[in-house]
């Protein structure tokens, strides 16, 4: 499943809180939307590894370690923080 490769792979950020949404199902019949779900997800997650970073810089991170997760989902919101 995608949210526990999601899960596994944003450990190395160390989180502090970590939750990770598949809302998929919120988007049946919208673009991007297919049978099974695993096409929207919503991370909330606070880090160390945010402190300094402004808002497109922790999702630059975030997207760096999900990786060649990312083209293989619709949507990814975010809500981060540092702590």
């Amino acid at each position: 499943m995608i949210v526990d490769e999601m899960t596994a792979r944003l450990q190395a950020l160390h989180p502090t809180r970590l939750e990770i949404l598949d809302e998929s199902e919120s988007h049946r019949g919208h673009g991007g939307w297919r049978e099974g779900g695993e096409t929207h997800f919503r991370i909330r997650m606070a880090s160390p590894a945010f402190v300094g970073l402004d808002r497109v810089a922790r999702h630059r991170l975030v997207h760096r370690t999900l990786g060649d997760i990312v083209p293989r989902i619709h949507a990814l919101a975010m809500e981060l923080a540092e702590r």
